[in-house]
Order: C-alpha cells, then sequence, then structure tokens
C-alpha cells in the first residue's frame, strides 16, 4: 500500500515552487547512516517505497530503517484527451517535495559495508543524485 495521508484538509493543492535548501530533516537524527539529497525533486509515494524496499531486501530483516519523507502533497491530473477547463483534475498520486540536503533514509543495526549497499540500491530507484552519510564517531 502506498503512502498517503488518511485525511487532509484541501483534498487539491497548487503545484508551488520548490526553491532553497532544506533547512530541517537535513542531519542524521535517529540512524547511524542516512541517504542525503542533491537535487530538488519531488518524489512519489512508489519510488519512496521502491527504495524502501531495495533497501529491507539487502538488510535481510538486520538492523533498522527509519523513512524520513512523507508524500503529504497530492498531484493532479487531467484524463488524456480532455479539452482545458472545466476545472482541476483528480487526484493522480501523491508526491513529497525535496530539495536539496534533505535526508530520505538512515539506517542503524547493521556495518557501514552493507548499509553503504543497501543505499545505492535505493539511490538507484530514486529520481535524484543522493549521497552516502555516516554519522560522526561510528566506527565500522
Amino acid at each position: 500500500m502506498p503512502l498517503m495521508p488518511k485525511r487532509v484538509k484541501h483534498r487539491k493543492v497548487q503545484r508551488g515552487n520548490n526553491a532553497g535548501l532544506s533547512q530541517r530533516c537535513n542531519q542524521l537524527d535517529f540512524g547511524d547512516f542516512g541517504l542525503q539529497t542533491m537535487e530538488r525533486s519531488q518524489l512519489t509515494a512508489n519510488q519512496i517505497e521502491a527504495a524502501r524496499v531495495a533497501i529491507t531486501r539487502h538488510m535481510k530483516r538486520r538492523g533498522k530503517v527509519w523513512i524520513r519523507v512523507f508524500p503529504y502533497k497530492p498531484y493532479t491530473k487531467k484524463p488524456l484527451e480532455v479539452r482545458m477547463g472545466k476545472g482541476k483534475g483528480a487526484v493522480e498520486y501523491w508526491v513529497a517535495p525535496i530539495k536539496p540536503g534533505r535526508m530520505l533514509f538512515e539506517i542503524s543495526g547493521c556495518s557501514e559495508a552493507v548499509a553503504k549497499e543497501a543505499m545505492s540500491l535505493a539511490a538507484a530507484k530514486l529520481p535524484v543524485k543522493c549521497k552516502f552519510i555516516i554519522r560522526h564517531g561510528v566506527v565500522a
């Protein structure tokens, strides 16, 4: 089941802009290793889930994984071959706006080699460039 909010105040929102750097969630808060974005984009719920599955499968249920992003923003789209006007389209999927520096996933309870490989598998599933982060003082 893809990630999406249980309830929202407004069913449809405007696209908005995604300027600037990530001011929060930009450092390791829970785990020893993390995956941090270097570009801005919008991650869909399916992309986040695919990356999570890649991490958990590689770790073989060892350690713990934290997902630091949540797709809270509805992305609407009108059906194919429909003329403009007649209102805003239906919600197609949910996205999480991502700014550079945002921490996406965190891992603890495994070796650095396992964590690095798991994060590289997850980064391959995402549409943004990412880098592997290690908590200061963690011994591999």
